[in-house]
This record gives C-alpha cells, sequence and structure tokens, in this order.
C-alpha cells in the first residue's frame, strides 16, 4: 500500500473537501442514445458509481440547450426527462461516497445543420473552423455558422443559468463551465474565431466577456464554490482553434479575472500536441498559470501516476484530472495506492453505444479504506 503519494493526500480548501487529489476528468461517452438524450441509471449511473473512489468526478460535457448540441449520444440537462435522468445517476454516485459535477457544454460552431433542422449552428462570428461534427450520418464537415445576435447570447447565458438551476435538482455538487477544447466560449476568447465589433469583440477583455457575464449568471443560481471553469489556453490546430500572439495574453487577463471569484477551482489543459514551434504559445501551462491564479488549480491532458504526483509534489497544481486512464479504469485510485499496472483501453469503443467498453473493464484493486 502506498498511500503517502502526493496525488493520495486529501484536498481541503474553502470550497472543495475531497479524501484524495484524483479527479476523473469530463470524457464524451456517446451512450445516450435515446432520442431524448437521457443519461440513465443503467449506463451513466453505473459507469460513474464505479468511479466514486476518485476525488471528484466531472461528467461528460451536457448541453445546455439543443441548440448547444455537436455531437451523437450526448447527454443534455435542459429537459426535466434529462434532469431525471441525472438525478438517477447523482444518487448512485452519492450512495458509493461519491462526489460528482456536471460539466457544462455548447459546443457552438463545432455542430452541423443536421442537428439544428437545418439551421446555422451558432457562434460569435460567420466564419467556418473547418473542422468535421459527428452527426447521426457519420461525419461531416463543418459549415460556416451564423454570427450570433445579443439577443441570441443573451439566451444562451440564460440557458447556462438554466442549467446550473438544472444541475441542482438533479443533486449534482457542483457544475464545470466548458470555456475550452474550441467550442462556445474559446471561440469568443480568440481573435481569430471572434471578428465582432460590439460588447463582446475586438479588445481582449469584451472577447472575454461572455466567459464573465455567464459566471455571474450561473452564481445566481448555484453558489460560486460550486462552479469550475474549464479553459486550454495552447490548444492549436485542433477543433478549428488557431493561436495568434493574443491568445495567451488573453487567458493570463482571464485567470487574473478569475482571482475575483470565489470558485470551486480552475480547471487547465496542458498543450493537446506539440506548440513549441509557435513563439507566443504557452507549453508549461501549469508552471504559467499557478503564480497566477490563487484559488484550487486543476490540471489536465497526458498525466500518468509518476507525472500527477511529480506535478502536486512541485506545487505548480492541487489536484488531476486523468482521461483516458479512468475509461478502462474504474478503480483508479486504487490501482495508484497499490501499486497495481493499469489496464489498457480500446479507443474502437469509445463512442460507441452500449456497455461494451464502457462498464466491462474489470475492478481489480482491492478496496482501501481510506485514500
Amino acid at each position: 500500500m502506498n498511500n503517502d503519494q502526493p496525488l493520495l493526500q486529501p484536498y481541503r480548501s474553502e470550497n472543495l473537501n475531497i479524501p484524495n487529489r484524483v479527479v476523473m476528468a469530463p470524457m464524451t461517452r456517446s451512450r445516450a442514445d435515446n432520442s431524448g438524450k437521457v443519461p440513465t441509471a443503467a449506463l451513466q449511473g453505473e459507469y460513474y458509481a464505479l468511479r466514486a473512489s476518485a476525488g471528484l468526478i466531472i461528467t461528460e460535457g451536457s448541453q445546455v440547450s439543443e441548440q448547444a448540441v455537436g455531437y451523437i449520444n450526448t447527454p443534455g440537462i435542459h429537459s426535466e426527462a434529462q434532469v431525471a435522468g441525472w438525478k438517477e445517476v447523482t444518487q448512485k454516485v452519492h450512495a458509493a461516497g461519491g462526489r460528482i459535477f456536471i460539466q457544462l457544454w455548447h459546443v457552438g460552431r463545432i455542430s452541423h445543420p443536421d442537428f439544428h433542422n437545418g439551421e446555422l449552428p451558432l457562434a460569435p462570428s460567420a466564419l467556418n473552423p473547418k473542422a468535421k461534427s459527428y452527426t447521426p450520418q457519420g461525419f461531416k464537415d463543418t459549415v460556416t455558422p451564423k454570427a450570433m445576435t445579443l439577443e441570441e447570447i443573451e439566451t444562451t447565458i440564460h440557458d447556462f443559468a438554466k442549467a446550473a438551476k438544472n444541475a441542482v435538482a438533479a443533486g449534482f455538487d457542483g457544475v464545470e463551465i466548458h470555456a475550452s477544447n474550441g467550442y462556445l466560449f474559446h471561440q469568443f476568447f480568440s481573435g481569430t474565431s471572434n471578428h465582432r465589433t460590439d460588447a463582446y469583440g475586438g479588445s481582449i477583455e469584451k472577447r472575454a466577456r461572455f466567459l464573465f457575464d455567464v459566471v455571474d449568471a450561473v452564481k445566481q443560481e448555484i453558489p460560486e464554490g460550486k462552479i469550475g471553469v474549464r479553459m486550454n489556453p495552447s490548444l492549436n490546430g485542433i477543433f478549428g482553434m488557431t493561436m495568434d500572439e493574443e491568445s495567451v495574453p488573453t487567458f493570463d487577463y482571464i485567470v487574473n479575472k478569475l482571482n475575483e471569484y470565489d470558485l470551486a477551482y480552475l480547471h487547465l489543459s496542458e498543450p493537446f500536441n506539440d506548440v513549441s514551434d509557435i513563439p507566443y504559445a504557452e507549453t508549461e501551462i501549469a508552471k504559467r498559470y499557478r503564480p497566477i491564479y490563487k484559488g484550487t488549480l486543476m490540471i489536465n491532458a497526458g498525466f500518468d501516476q509518476e507525472k500527477g504526483n511529480a506535478v502536486i509534489k512541485r506545487g505548480d497544481a492541487d489536484l488531476v484530472s486523468f482521461g483516458k486512464p479512468y475509461i478502462s479504469n474504474p478503480d483508479l485510485v486504487e490501482r495508484f495506492a497499490q501499486d497495481i499496472p493499469l489496464a489498457e483501453w480500446d479507443d474502437s469503443t469509445f463512442y460507441t453505444p452500449g456497455k461494451k467498453g464502457y462498464l466491462d473493464y474489470p475492478v481489480e484493486a482491492r478496496e482501501t479504506q481510506e485514500v
């Protein structure tokens, strides 16, 4: 038993009290394969409950409205049926001793008219990301989206607030705002995807405004201390995003301003690909933002047990979120504690319906008393 690892130490802050620093990262799994995009106790409930030993579980991205959809079989948090489904999920996780936040999601232009009765997806500006959307008919090229009107922006802000209210009704311990990975918020942040000249475009402050308007609306429905924000400052060449000279300064501004809020955490990703040849990219996200952000900092992307322990020991992050290792290792915390090798995942089942590759990975580690 090796419980002295930094990853396995309890973490206590004003807003979080969790038994270890191993977080299950949000991952799209496309198992809500029903017409209402409703999560079920039999699938999502069992899946998350099996992983309840995580310090914190963050669910897959869950769309805040029908307009927010961009992938097949992803669950929402905007209908009564979805709220009822998620309530069964949270009850199973809590019964297993876990803690669970829901990730609130709007994909913006990373969508397709097939999801919107032929209407165009919404985005800050009418700029095609030239990416792919996973539709019911398979992958299709994205299209030029519709630039959001101020009224549509206001409606979307309300959608996030309503989703947070629904999350409370569904029994979640908190919410994470998905402002990362080339989706709607990220599209507002970037000068390469946001060519607006009104209150939501132009300067860094105006391009960041949408996020803070949403946070201000969400905190009317759930306490600030139960809100997390996820961002990916050095995303480039993925999800239609292209960095420019203002990308990192924009995130510097946002992270600094987030210090004005009493959030549960800030969740950042290290670069998803090699950005070392981009002179204005940041290659070490945790190192850059740990001195800037004063609250709880969570880091993600490419971490294993050794790297996770190291980043916490260095003081560059408080928590580490793990993605793919959690797909094939429901008992990830126990495996870390007992130094048991990790099971390999099958990426051919990441987004396929049903239990295969979802509920059939073995739990091999012995239960630990407390980690």
